[in-house]
């Protein structure tokens, strides 16, 4: 989606890469009659690209004399943001009961990425046959659902009057929570912390997995034991009880659910006994922990900015020594990492209309240096449509610009963080920004720079810095707040890491998706950190 300037109104991280199962849901319509006695009897096979072939992955049933068929057998897949994965959808006519594919009558097929379906959640396209053309009026509809339970509870338990075990002392209480496994024995899932010389502990909140405490089922039956810690690992048995999560959520900040711990082996030896001490359940909050694949399922729009540095260490673009030099392939280090992510981006922009802005050259008539000037020379309208129009605005802009310097950052961060600071007056998780910027060598505004990062921080913003040719880019790892956070000139601190620099070279001999995924990582979480950060759902979120 192409973004413009308009008038201002009145957690845990996860794995290094976005990867959770989805489903996909698929339906046919007005679907080719291939039968002459009766109508088709269709059924959906699934194919995913690899290393450039078509591999079968799973079919749906077939429906019998049905034009308009909806499959019940779903389809899943594994999402793996940071690739293209490429999907055809091919249905067929059952004609024998034989698995080979050429036994039976072609209906039309239809083929796109992963991206493009989960960034639309459900999309209906024209079927199409081996030719090209469209297979009559037939439709295919698919809908996309994550398959995580996303659900999260959270826990602040409480204990009174517990047994007394050690003998100089009180006791030294910890709980433990399990679950029944799959062979019928218990399973522990969370430990608690020891709070030392008490009998009345107050455990610090904790939040576990829904699925991990009890698979997602309200109802099912949770242990819940207390131990008295002891540094030999010898823990003497407190007491214990049974309860589940439905009866757990009927505790309230103003009333608490009171558990009795009891310990069976005092229970039968005495008569008068009750308990072992109550362990009280303070708080029980069940609240919904949103991944990437949420916010994308949600509507949410990846707006993709290209920055090229066109200093003039990058030398003369008519030699081939030049970094910006086009071989005879077509190609430079500027376009692969062009291409590398914005393939990957495009599926996540409804309009795949992209801003291409360019830094460090001397523009015509007057030759003045620029630091943001629109590669297209249309600064009005800056946008490139697709990852294929910036690569012909940058190659048909080489010969109108002279390349000059210095090597300034910060102007097309602020560029991007104006439109990214627009965009939070909404107030719904609708876009995130991504400005990638490629560039040759040492940042000249650095103190600018690292103020414009940190400012950046505090919106829907990430910055991808691509560093090519052989020059020293310890100043871009600097950006990079992996290893310690960045600061201001101001002293102000990053609020969260929004850079990740790769060096082109380390690149150069490896298939182009992994420069993708190296430079995409971090994505899928610094866009989940912001929006919780800022307590935003995905637009169309249900409740826990």
């Amino acid at each position: 989606m192409a973004y413009t300037m308009t008038p201002t109104p009145a957690g845990p991280v996860g794995s290094q890469y976005c990867v959770c199962k989805v489903e996909l849901s698929i339906c046919g319509q007005n679907l080719l009659d291939r039968d002459v006695t009766s109508k088709s009897d269709p059924f959906c096979v699934l194919f995913m690209e690899v290393n450039g072939k078509w591999v079968e992955l799973d079919r749906t049933e077939t429906a019998v004399n049905n034009l308009n068929p909806a499959f019940a057998k779903k389809f899943i897949i594994d999402y793996h943001f940071e690739e293209v994965q490429k999907l055809k959808f091919a249905l067929f006519d059952q004609d024998k009961s034989s698995t080979q594919l050429y036994e039976h009558d072609f209906l039309g097929e239809f083929s796109c990425t992963l991206g493009t379906i989960v960034s639309s959640k459900k999309i209906t396209r024209t079927l199409l046959l081996g030719n090209g053309k469209p297979a009559g009026k037939g439709m295919i509809t698919i809908a996309a659902q994550e398959l995580s339970d996303n659900r999260v509870i959270t826990l602040i338990m409480a204990g009174r009057k517990l047994d007394k075990k050690d003998l100089f002392g009180k006791s030294d209480p910890f709980l433990e929570f399990y679950k029944p496994g799959d062979d019928g024995k218990w399973m522990l899932v969370h430990r608690t912390e020891v709070i030392k010389y008490t009998l009345d502990p107050v455990w610090k909140p904790f939040t576990v997995p829904l699925v991990s405490l009890c698979d997602g089922e309200m109802e099912k039956m949770i242990k819940v034991v207390c131990y008295d810690y002891d540094s030999d690992g010898g823990h003497d048995f407190i007491g214990e009880f049974q309860t589940s999560v439905a009866r757990l959520c009927e505790a309230q900040d103003a009333s608490p659910l009171e558990l009795e711990c009891i310990n069976p082996k005092k229970q039968k030896k005495k008569k008068n006994y009750k308990n072992s001490g109550i362990i009280i359940v303070k708080s029980c909050k069940i609240t919904r922990d949103f991944s990437f694949l949420d916010y994308i399922l949600g509507g949410c729009q990846l707006m993709f900015t290209v920055g090229i540095d066109f200093t003039a260490s990058n030398g003369n673009p008519q030699e081939p020594s030049s970094l910006h030099y086009i071989n005879p392939l077509g190609t430079n280090e500027y376009l692969s990492a062009i291409w590398a992510v914005g393939q990957i981006i495009q599926d996540y922009d409804s309009d795949k209309m992209f801003p291409a802005l360019g830094f460090g050259a001397q523009l015509p008539p007057d030759w003045k240096v620029s630091h943001e000037f629109a590669i297209n020379f249309n600064p009005r309208n800056p946008f490139c449509s697709g990852v294929e129009g910036i690569v012909q605005a940058y190659s048909a802009c080489l010969p109108h610009i002279r390349f000059y310097g210095p090597t300034n950052f910060s102007p097309i961060i602020n560029h991007v963080a104006r439109f990214a600071a627009q965009a939070t007056q909404q107030e719904t998780a609708s876009q995130y920004f991504i400005l990638l910027i490629i560039t040759d060598g040492v940042i000249s505004d650095m103190d600018e720079t690292r103020h414009a990062v940190v400012q950046a921080s505090k919106l829907p913003m990430s910055i991808i810095i691509v560093g090519v040719g052989n020059a020293d880019f310890a100043a871009m790892e600097f950006l990079d707040g992996d290893s310690r956070v960045l600061r201001s000139y101001t002293g102000e601190e990053a609020v969260r890491d929004i850079v990740q620099f790769v060096p082109f070279r380390n690149f150069r001999n490896v298939p182009k998706e992994t420069l993708a995924k190296a430079v995409l990582a971090e994505l899928p979480q610094q866009v989940v950190q912001y929006f919780k950060h800022q307590n935003l759902p995905p637009i169309n979120s249900e409740p826990a």
